[in-house]
């Protein structure tokens, strides 16, 4: 089976150039997890790009990146790309994130017809404050990914997409996406924690952890990268003792810190991670802009 044309070297090497410098100027990076998997793995006839010197616009199914590199910036780059966008795209459903909130994006998002529609969260925790233990509750058992037993794979793929059946983006996870996840440098089987029921061997929801390569600032930073419980277990606390398993598990490898995602909305997820210890600043949320 030939393989699939990806997107040119120089081009791929051009997104990561500018990303690293709008990321070390904005204290967040502005292609999440997704765009760069895409990037990397999918066809180049799947994505629309657009270049310019010391900047990109980047098209993945819906969901638009413009980024500007900070010596650009304020030279009209990024309202230059967004309308080439714009003439392709007309009458077409559009999203964009801005990572970090930039008050440029708000701008450009006013300007070119987008309305800020969701909010996310980064919440934060210093990995050197102690945790308390984890208590299993009685008939529940919790162990790691294993890499040999294929029900794994199945089982976790099914929770996910009932627990995630109406998020946009973490539902959408199938076997393909598992797959290339099971192939990035920080997977680790032992970092998946799933639980089970100790009678029928159901699983009853999963925790997949995540460990990030250390940063600029030398801090090696843990992530609560997926909690999911299965709906006809949810009610029952699983939620919070996953979490706090998936921290120990953590900490275990020596974090600075640990952070997730959730959505501004959830209440009851906003205050569990709240109660570990984890803690929200304003500079730490990404909004979603979308056009139609």
């Amino acid at each position: 089976m030939l393989e699939p044309d990806l997107l040119p070297a120089d081009v791929l090497a051009h997104v990561e150039e500018v990303s690293r410098a709008a990321e070390a100027a904005d204290g967040a990076a502005p292609l999440d997890e997704a765009t760069w998997l895409a990037l990397r793995h999918r066809p180049a006839a799947d994505i629309g790009w657009w270049r310019a010197d010391e900047a990109f616009a980047l098209l993945v199914d819906d969901e638009l990146s413009v980024v500007v590199a900070p010596a650009a910036r304020r030279r009209g780059l990024g309202s230059t790309l967004l309308a080439e966008v714009a003439e392709v795209t007309e009458g077409e459903r559009l999203t964009a994130w801005s990572h970090g909130d930039h008050p440029g994006a708000a701008v450009l998002a006013d300007r070119f017809g987008f309305a800020r529609v969701r909010e996310l969260w980064v919440m934060r925790r210093d990995a050197s404050v102690p945790l308390p233990e984890v208590v299993v509750p009685d008939g529940v058992a919790i162990s790691g990914f294993d890499e040999n037993a294929e029900r794994d794979a199945a089982d976790v793929l099914a929770v996910n997409a009932a627990a995630f059946a109406h998020h946009p983006e973490q539902g959408a996870l199938d076997a393909d996406g598992l797959a290339v996840r099971r192939h990035e440098p920080w997977w680790d089987p032992a970092g998946l924690l799933l639980a089970r029921d100790t009678a029928t061997g159901e699983l009853l929801g999963f925790h997949w952890t995540k460990v990030h390569p250390v940063g600029d600032d030398g801090v090696l930073r843990g992530e609560v990268y997926v909690v999911g419980i299965a709906p006809a277990a949810q009610g029952r606390g699983l939620g919070g003792v996953l979490t706090l398993a998936g921290l120990h598990h953590l900490h275990g490898r020596g974090l600075g810190e640990v952070l997730l995602y959730v959505e501004s909305d959830n209440a009851p997820a906003v205050a569990v991670y709240s109660r570990l210890g984890f803690a929200h600043a304003a500079a730490d949320t990404h909004v979603q802009y979308a056009r139609g």
